[in-house]
């Protein structure tokens, strides 16, 4: 296990801890594996596809973004949309942030899914502090039902694990980088 970040800034969670903290430091490590996999390549390489799949690398960070600001901001605190996810108009596109990443440049790209997370990691830790895990969400689904913040959080780590195999596909496609 790492104690500090491997070559590619990634920590390992802790074999040990708590149930918040593992469960924050599987999250973590996740999205470090996006930043990895996304590192260093230009306009080219963030628009490449592999097959038959529409799926970008650019693509994911701009969806990850929209995912980062969704769950955090829109279902746990129930807050309005912000630039740019409020001007979509989601019912004529609704992969509105992976069709949209080719008109964005690499830095865009970037910034904006860190910012997401920054803001997401504030956000979070306001949750944790107001309930913890087992906060509800205060939207709610249809069913009137609201998820806690542990469904949240596992919910993102799938989200992150499947799109960085995507994502792991992609760069290899683009530039022969492989790893885990």
């Amino acid at each position: 296990m790492n104690i500090e970040p491997d070559e590619h800034g990634r920590l390992d969670p802790p074999l040990t801890g708590d149930e918040a903290a593992t469960i924050l430091g599987f999250l973590d490590y996740q999205r470090a594996t996006l930043a990895w996999k996304t590192a260093g390549l230009d306009a080219t390489g963030l628009t490449a596809k592999v097959g038959a799949s529409s799926i970008t690398l650019g693509g994911l960070l701009k969806h990850m973004a929209y995912v980062e600001d969704d769950w955090f901001s829109r279902w746990v605190h129930d807050r309005d949309r912000q630039p740019p996810w409020d001007a979509v108009d989601w019912t004529t596109d609704r992969d509105w942030d992976w069709h949209s990443a080719a008109e964005d440049t690499s830095e865009q790209l970037h910034t904006l899914w860190q910012d997401a997370v920054a803001r997401s990691r504030a956000l979070l830790a306001e949750s944790m502090a107001d309930g913890g895990l087992d906060r509800v969400a205060r939207r709610s689904w249809p069913s009137g039902e609201s998820p806690s913040l542990r469904w949240i959080l596992l919910h993102m780590i799938e989200e992150y694990a499947r799109h960085n195999g995507h994502a792991d596909l992609i760069r290899e496609a683009v530039d022969g980088v492989t790893g885990e």
